[in-house]
């Protein structure tokens, strides 16, 4: 099996590697934003919020460096479509990320703390999925084989998130004290969260298409 797309570009997969820990300082951003935000503290939420832009900033900025030396370095040819595809996807999450932490400073929900463990759950569950996608990726370009060693724990913490949504919205349902308007807007934004385990394991999905591409 090929060990690695990008063994003889040493300079280049430091650049993936930027690009994908990107993605995962995303995810560590995200959740200190959440708690942030459920806690009150709105001046260190909007401060999160402030570099989350940053991050995302860069993202771009090094997916359209990476596209570039894909093309003008003639790096792996064979699979040039496949990684650009992929990190336009890693792009994708982080973009999630970006437009969740937004979703909450435009909409400011009322999310009453009883349900504030359920939410911080879904948000853990989420971002464990990039973080095992973002690992999948690495091993991709530099030790293939060791890949799918991650990618399962991606499946696992979508399926864990699909339990925690159905769960929490279960309990917004059940709750008589709120009005129904306030129960849709809650389970909007519980939605809007599972998804980011949901694009993570499309991901995946893609990725080990890939794969599979690699070795044949």
């Amino acid at each position: 099996m090929k060990s690695s797309i990008l063994k003889d570009s040493e300079e280049t997969g430091k650049q993936f590697d930027e690009f994908l820990d990107n993605v995962s300082g995303a995810g560590v951003l995200f959740g200190e934003a959440t708690d942030d935000y459920f806690e009150g503290d709105l001046e260190a939420f909007e401060k999160k919020r402030d570099k989350m832009n940053d991050l995302e900033h860069r993202g771009d900025a090094l997916r359209r460096t990476l596209e570039h030396l894909l093309y003008t370095k003639t790096l792996v040819p064979e699979s040039r479509g496949d990684v650009m595809e992929l990190l336009e996807n890693m792009d994708a999450l982080l973009d999630h990320y970006k437009a969740v932490i937004w979703r909450f400073d435009i909409e400011h929900p009322d999310i009453p703390p009883e349900f504030h463990d359920d939410f911080r759950e879904l948000i853990v569950s989420g971002v464990n999925a990039v973080e095992s996608t973002v690992l999948s990726c690495k091993a991709f370009f530099r030790e293939i084989d060791e890949a799918c060693n991650h990618m399962h724990k991606v499946i696992f913490w979508e399926t864990e998130g699909d339990i925690v949504s159905t769960r929490l919205q279960k309990r917004i349902f059940r709750n008589e004290s709120l009005r129904l308007s306030h129960k849709r807007h809650i389970r909007d934004f519980a939605k809007f969260i599972e998804k980011i385990g949901d694009e993570a394991e499309d991901v995946i999905d893609r990725l080990s298409i890939y794969i599979i591409k690699r070795v044949m």
